[in-house]
């Protein structure tokens, strides 16, 4: 589903949606949420809006330099957010020590995870992905798969 905005408003919106779409069934393991997208696109408001309406208290930032950041939620499905920035990563085993596969295999986890193309091959083959593309200087088009 393709949708366009053209401001943070509409950004927001757009994570309040997909946040109530989340399916809420018994999970086995993490929902992995990959976001692609050029620099600038979008990426991390994205992220930082849906944190917000997790439940998340602190105030969500890039985690380019630290890789991954875990926030606590309060929301009936999940107990953390992850939040994970790719862009620096040159292999996929770079994210396994941080404990990717620990984190994956907690249902309890929302895992959104920025650059994903950096680590394809260790990305869940039912992640959910949004790809966000810029428009003009001021809209983005965001594509939840």
């Amino acid at each position: 589903m393709k949708q366009l905005s053209g401001s943070l408003s509409d950004t927001l919106r757009i994570a309040l949606q997909f946040v109530e779409s989340l399916d809420r069934s018994g999970r086995k393991s993490a929902l992995v949420v990959g976001l692609s997208g050029e620099l600038g696109s979008g990426k991390t408001t994205f992220v930082k809006f849906v944190a917000e309406a997790l439940g998340v208290i602190e105030t969500v930032t890039s985690p380019t330099f630290v890789i991954e950041k875990i926030y606590k939620i309060s929301h009936p499905t999940f107990e953390h957010l992850v939040h994970v920035d790719a862009y620096r990563l040159e292999k996929s085993e770079e994210l396994v020590h941080l404990g990717w596969h620990e984190l994956t295999v907690n249902p309890k986890n929302i895992i959104l995870i920025e650059w994903p193309e950096r680590v394809s091959d260790i990305i869940p083959p039912d992640a959910k992905m949004i790809h966000f593309l810029h428009v003009d200087e001021n809209s983005r088009e965001i594509e939840i798969k």
